[in-house]
């Protein structure tokens, strides 16, 4: 599933990584618990957290994410923002809750799970 689908499922705001948008992302990653995360994450992954700081971003190039949702209508600062920006990873910004995000998002076909079994 493509960034731009992801973006209208889940009726969110683009706030950074336009040039992220046609990128395929087959599983998704719901977790505040960044060391969660770092163990247990696959490829093409899109993150979702309620975690708002600026270890996500650093995780998130870490294990390679390049797309954050931060959820419950959750905002990162600028500076978060710019240093995703730098990193060449797209943040979103939706209203729904994690289980329903993820809901939505499992509805839509993206079935595979972010993390190894």
């Amino acid at each position: 599933m493509k960034a731009r689908e992801i973006l209208e499922i889940l009726n969110a705001e683009l706030l950074t990584g336009e040039e992220n948008l046609d990128m395929e992302f087959n599983a998704a990653c719901g977790s505040d618990l960044m060391s969660d995360v770092m163990a247990y994450v696959k490829e093409n992954v899109v993150l979702l957290t309620g975690l708002v700081n600026p270890q996500v971003i650093r995780t998130a190039e870490m294990m390679d994410i390049k797309l954050v949702v931060f959820i419950r209508g959750k905002r990162p600062e600028e500076k978060i923002i710019q240093m995703a920006k730098e990193k060449g990873i797209a943040i979103m910004t939706t209203n729904d809750p994690m289980f329903i995000a993820c809901g939505k998002l499992y509805s839509a076909g993206i079935t595979e799970r972010g993390v190894w079994d």
